[in-house]
């Protein structure tokens, strides 16, 4: 095992690390790169600890030597990764069920409907019960740092403090948190309160995130909301909730990686586009979140009035397929495709089609590429926490060239003021905004990056961890000694919470592992 500096655990639905068999048959090891991996993991790189979450297959099993996991980075281990195992049933409940088909619609502004079912729900505890008690048999302390994320794990804060009382608890809701009179649709929505009312802090994306948590927060009973201070005081204990939003880390291109035009001319080459075509990259999840039908209406209305366009530019739209056995995104990649074929038939000539739909799974490298080759970067969410990959177009344009547009429903517009802003159901707004990006000249191009590039390298990924960490610890003490402080024991519940407002699960459903 390796020394563990501090005893913080990170608790997160998607692992830093996968394996998988390459073609000979030999067990590889692969980083799973995402948002939230890019952003936590430095903080166990640095200070060791633990990354608990699900190990997906056979070859996770077979890589996970100790306890259900094993050192990570294979080639210079720094922290562990402890994997939890789910059937098919229960991940198909909590993930594609409650947390996909409810919470995550219930919390975008979208055209699609949550739909609540009690199995999936029950399933969506257990599954909570099972990443909390991992949590727990990895802390070494009776005072743990623990770094909750997202919507998947709304139950466990309580559930982890129910066993680590002492625990300081961080968790950051990474998408958006609806208005109260939308959250009470759901029918377990104070249990989901009490639930998350078990950190220490509680972390938002944006200022509206956390009024709108703050409203939902002072109608559970019992619930006290100090709202001058952004906290709740609930069964005797005081909750901050703060605005931390989610960034990248901060790794300009330099000179080992390929630069801008090199990036441009690959990009031509690879897709068979004449030297001078200009070029606009989306890079989204196929997700009806993500506005990607809205962007190529937006591409068909720019055609319409700038039909000089033809032959002379190319959107490239980068979509990773997700949640494929949920049929609303079933649907919504139905629409993309046959939005792109129609708006493909219509303006088409010869070899050029003015929509380049890549369905595949893009590596980093290959995402920054595109980035780095493209005349204009478009972000159309329809709604979105945060949505980075704005930041990434910033971050990879060391050459200050490109323009941004950026959806104002994705929270990272808070920000990148100096992005085109759009509303992406507007059309013709969207169409026009476009034409002005592609006709951009280079100093307002520069200056326009310059500002973007100085505020995202400010309030990078690890100025996003550093807030979090301090959000539930004392400034004045090193991470190695503040989770065992006196000032941390002073600060801390005095019992574990009550039983949680849910029905308890049966005798039989709660011995399952």
């Amino acid at each position: 095992m390796l020394k563990r500096a501090t005893d913080l655990i990170v608790l997160a639905n998607r692992e830093p690390y996968r394996h998988e068999r390459d073609r000979r048959g030999e067990l590889v090891t692969t980083r799973c790169s995402s948002g939230v991996v890019n952003a936590v993991e430095p903080l166990l790189m640095a200070h060791s600890g633990v990354w608990v979450g699900e190990g997906i297959g056979d070859d996770d099993r077979r890589a996970a030597a100790t306890r259900d996991g094993l050192n990570v980075p294979v080639d210079a281990p720094r922290y562990r990764l402890r994997r939890v195992w789910l059937t098919a049933d229960e991940r198909r409940g909590y993930y594609f069920g409650f947390a996909n088909s409810a919470l995550w619609p219930l919390c975008h502004r979208t055209a699609v409907e949550p739909v609540f079912y009690a199995d999936d729900f029950r399933t969506y505890e257990l599954v909570n019960r099972r990443f909390a008690d991992a949590v727990a048999e990895e802390a070494s302390s009776r005072a743990p740092v623990v770094l909750v994320q997202d919507y998947h794990f709304a139950l466990a804060p309580a559930l982890i403090r129910r066993q680590l009382p002492l625990s300081r608890i961080s968790t950051f809701w990474h998408i958006p948190w609806p208005r109260p009179e939308t959250f009470s649709i759901c029918p377990w929505s104070r249990g989901l309160l009490e639930g998350l009312l078990g950190s220490t802090s509680i972390g938002m994306q944006t200022g509206t995130d956390r009024m709108n948590f703050l409203a939902a927060a002072a109608q559970l009973p019992g619930a006290e909301v100090d709202v001058p201070a952004c906290a709740v005081i609930y069964k005797g204990r005081r909750v901050s909730v703060g605005v931390f939003p989610a960034s990248v880390v901060w790794d300009p291109a330099d000179d080992e990686q390929p630069s801008a035009p090199e990036c441009r001319a690959s990009v031509r080459r690879e897709l068979g586009l004449a030297a001078e075509t200009r070029i606009g990259v989306g890079v989204d999840r196929l997700d009806y979140t993500k506005g990607i039908e809205h962007k190529f209406l937006a591409i068909e209305r720019l055609l319409e009035r700038k039909p000089s366009l033809s032959g002379q530019f190319v959107f490239v739209q980068l979509a990773e397929p997700s949640r494929e056995c949920i049929r609303a995104y079933q649907l919504t990649r139905e629409r993309i495709v046959e939005t792109a074929a129609r708006v493909n038939s219509r303006f088409g000539a010869g070899d050029w089609q003015p929509i380049r739909l890549l369905e595949a799974h893009h590596s980093s490298a290959t995402v920054a590429r595109f980035l780095r080759a493209a005349d204009v970067c478009y972000v159309g969410s329809l709604h979105d926490g945060m949505n980075l990959v704005g930041k990434e177009f910033v971050r990879e344009r060391e050459d200050e060239r490109g323009a941004l547009v950026l959806s104002t429903f994705a929270g990272a517009a808070q920000e990148l003021t100096d992005a085109l802003l759009v509303n992406p159901y507007d059309v013709d707004a969207a169409a026009t905004a476009f034409d002005r990006a592609l006709h951009m000249p280079p100093t307002e191009q520069r200056d326009r990056l310059r500002r973007m590039r100085a505020t995202v390298s400010r309030n990078d990924a690890s100025q996003w961890a550093r807030s979090i960490l301090e959000s539930v610890m004392p400034a004045e003490a090193p991470i190695v000694e503040r989770a065992r402080s006196p000032i941390a024991a002073a600060l801390a519940p005095l019992a574990p919470m009550d039983q949680l407002s849910y029905p308890p699960l049966a005798a039989s459903d709660a011995s399952v592992s």
